[in-house]
């Protein structure tokens, strides 16, 4: 596959995702967020928690398990950081989260994947 097909399946990850987010009773508060340090898929209200998500696409669910590690979270975690006073308000409770997705499976979350010196 080549990097514009990736770019366009990623892309479709990331609606899929903001979707089941929506269905699950988040508000989006904005997507693609890019900082100098790095870039939000999706930064997502529900209730006091606001995630800054991480989408990961790819066309075999059983590469999946690979699709994230700690370089690219401490990466979003830096970028999170960076956005939080735009999105946040005191007293919420910040967190990140990826969002797994391949075809033919439901999306699989996996709430607070980074925590602060992990």
């Amino acid at each position: 596959m080549n990097r514009a097909e990736s770019e366009r399946q990623g892309r479709r990850g990331e609606t899929l995702a903001l979707w089941w987010l929506r269905l699950r009773g988040w508000r989006i508060l904005a997507q693609r967020v890019k900082v100098k340090v790095g870039e939000v898929d999706i930064v997502a209200r529900k209730g006091r928690t606001v995630a800054f998500v991480e989408v990961k696409w790819r066309r075999d669910a059983a590469l999946l398990g690979d699709a994230i590690d700690a370089h690219r979270l401490r990466r979003v975690a830096r970028a999170a950081e960076m956005l939080a006073p735009r999105y946040t308000k005191g007293g919420d409770d910040v967190r990140i989260d990826v969002i797994l997705v391949a075809p033919r499976t439901w999306p699989r979350r996996i709430a607070n994947a980074w925590q602060p010196g992990a």
